[in-house]
């Protein structure tokens, strides 16, 4: 995941993960890299992307609420979740946004 994802002209869903990290990597990789295949593959999935240094920060765009909805009601993914709560992660938050302008370099950097 090292580059910018190319998203839509707005209005479009964002979800924001914020994560602590515990000590226990067991299985964590391999997780991490099913999450984002299986991501990949839902209606309505507009991109990913991610970074970890202290604070792990992924943000994932999504076409419409539903498909968040959709997101998090995926069976592996809840499995992940659960994973998550249980081992993985000391602390995190997940944030649900509406992005209304998105702009950078291609654009003219216009708000």
């Amino acid at each position: 995941m090292a580059e910018i994802a190319t998203t839509p002209v707005p209005p479009y869903y964002t979800v924001i993960f914020t994560s602590l990290r515990t000590s226990d990597d067991d299985g964590y990789g391999e997780m991490a890299v099913r999450m984002v295949e299986l991501a990949q593959q839902q209606e309505g999935f507009l991109g990913i992307e991610s970074a970890r240094e202290e604070v792990g920060i992924t943000v994932s765009y999504w076409r419409d609420l539903e498909s968040i909805r959709r997101w998090k009601a995926q069976v592996e993914h809840r499995e992940a979740q659960r994973l998550g709560r249980s081992q993985w992660y000391a602390d995190y938050r997940v944030r649900v946004a509406r992005v209304e302008r998105d702009y950078g370099p291609e654009s003219g950097g216009v708000a």
